[in-house]
């Protein structure tokens, strides 16, 4: 069978740039895998996988024009919002070196004998061990952050879990670029550079997640696409955890007291929001409960004016393109949807920006308005006009699972007079992330951090952004009645490690 390009594509100009690679065989993924698997060992250490993880951050930093020069010609993303991409990048990677060093996520627990206990209770010793190779597959949209280097790589690692990586096809040169960082950084450290395997290619996810030596994935993409390795993973004969986020649509309630109180300011933060990054965000808010009436209205004006002086931008590709011009075309032909500002083609290879219009009431029944419920890749929303508290609830019931929910609330409201705390209760289910009075654009890397939600938001409960997101690559062990001298030194009485642990019921630290 004749080798398949992989090119390089300015979405800009809809050109090719270069090629890159060939898509890998079946026998190549197998390779990758292989290898990964034989790196194992050189990860345990976790001083060695420490130092790794920083030494790749600044490798990253060493190298970033060149990064960003060929990230953008990849993405349109632009020279400003990459750079700071990548400054979160090799801050995920030094933050996971942290986790680490301070050994907590081993999650240590010691019980010693107690015959008194009912049942008696054995010596018991329990901590966490790596998966072993992780299958990652990269976003479209995040060719850093959730890329070769992003969030589920760096987590891996720092599980001590070798990764191979399916490179996303709107950034395969950069994924090569980046990969080649995080092999020389790991042969700084006597690592093999095996345990940052590439593939390309479509059928290579496929061969990826059927391997038998692959012991876990994360996936950051569509639903379809999500769903497809999801269900794969499941129907191996040894079945494997797989981390997938698939969409949210990220719904916003406006209260009718915030309407009021701030209603041109909340319209002139829903534009930035649904605006940014030409709408490719996976938190882009999606569908916004707005109050019919005067201060409703006031809200909608002023998201009209900011809307209406957005430029248009640059998908990441042509078929996201077509989808999202054919997508919001279809849904503004329903009855009763209108388009204050209509979003569409804003050129030959861009798009402009836009809302639709809709009555709440539309929504709350199934039928023919129930594709404006599903997420829209590109910058547009949807804003659902109710004329009461029950209407609002009732498309709310309707929805999804997200990766967040928000709630714009007036000062009153938010000092817990009215029904600001009931609010809360009611979003809890839907989301994640539950976010008051901001926007659920920029999600940051820190140890609270949840990134994740009820299907199919994610695929597990399970986060990835933040520390926790290393739990995703281990599992739990508990070694009973072991001898002293047999144990692994992290479950020794001594400690020498100096670990975090419970001892005997009490936290040590």
């Amino acid at each position: 069978m004749a080798a398949v390009p992989v090119w390089s594509v300015d979405p800009r100009t809809g050109k090719r740039r270069e090629q890159v690679a060939v898509e890998a065989t079946a026998e190549e993924v197998d390779t990758a895998v292989r290898a990964a698997h034989a790196a194992r060992g050189a990860l345990a250490d976790r001083a060695v996988r420490s130092a790794f993880l920083r030494t790749a951050a600044a490798g990253l930093e060493a190298a970033r024009d060149g990064l960003i020069e060929t990230a953008d010609a990849e993405t349109a993303l632009g020279p400003v919002r990459l750079t700071g991409e990548l400054a979160r990048t090799g801050y995920q990677l030094r933050a996971f070196a942290d986790i680490v060093d301070e050994g907590a996520f081993l999650d240590v627990v010691i019980n010693h004998p107690d015959d008194t206990a009912t049942p008696p209770i054995p010596d018991l010793r329990r901590y966490k061990v790596p998966l072993g190779v992780v299958a990652v597959y990269c976003a479209s949209n995040f060719p850093f952050a959730f890329s070769v280097a992003g969030g589920d790589t760096a987590s891996a690692l720092a599980a001590g879990c070798p990764v191979v990586v399916k490179a996303h096809p709107d950034h395969p040169a950069l994924s090569e670029l980046v990969a080649k960082v995080l092999r020389r950084a790991a042969a700084e450290h006597g690592i093999p550079e095996g345990v940052v395997g590439l593939v390309h290619g479509f059928r290579a996810g496929i061969d990826l997640i059927e391997h038998p030596s692959v012991a876990a994935a994360g996936f950051t993409g569509s639903i379809r696409g999500g769903r497809a390795l999801f269900d794969a993973a499941a129907a191996r004969p040894v079945p494997i955890p797989f981390h997938g986020e698939l969409g949210s649509l990220n719904p916003v309630l406006v209260t009718q007291a915030a309407a009021a109180e701030r209603g041109e300011a909340i319209g002139v933060g829903l534009a930035g929001s649904m605006t940014l990054g030409v709408g490719q965000f996976c938190v882009k808010p999606g569908l916004v409960l707005v109050p019919s009436g005067a201060a409703g209205d006031g809200l909608v004006k002023a998201l009209t004016d900011a809307v209406s002086d957005t430029e248009a931008g640059v998908l990441l590709d042509h078929r996201m393109r077509d989808d999202f011009i054919a997508g919001v075309a279809e849904r503004a032909k329903l009855p009763d949807v209108d388009s204050p500002v209509t979003p569409g083609a804003g050129g030959e290879h861009s798009v402009s920006a836009g809302f639709l219009a809709v009555p709440a009431a539309r929504l709350a029944e199934e039928g023919a308005y129930d594709q404006l419920l599903e997420e829209c890749f590109g910058p547009v929303t949807v804003v659902a006009r109710y004329a009461d508290e029950d209407e609002a609830a009732g498309v709310l019931s309707r929805l999804p699972g997200n990766l967040t929910a928000t709630v714009q609330l007036s000062a009153e409201e938010a000092a817990g007079q009215g029904r600001g705390a009931e609010l809360l209760a009611e979003l809890t289910p839907l989301a994640g992330r539950v976010v008051v009075n901001a926007w659920p654009t920029g999600v940051a890397v820190a140890p609270a951090q949840h990134h994740g939600g009820p299907y199919p938001a994610t695929t597990s409960t399970s986060t990835s952004v933040g520390g926790t997101a290393i739990e995703r690559w281990l599992r739990p062990v508990a070694y009973q009645n072991a001898p002293a001298a047999l144990l692994p030194v992290e479950l020794t009485d001594e400690n020498p490690l100096g670990l975090p642990r419970r001892f005997n019921g009490v936290l040590e630290r």
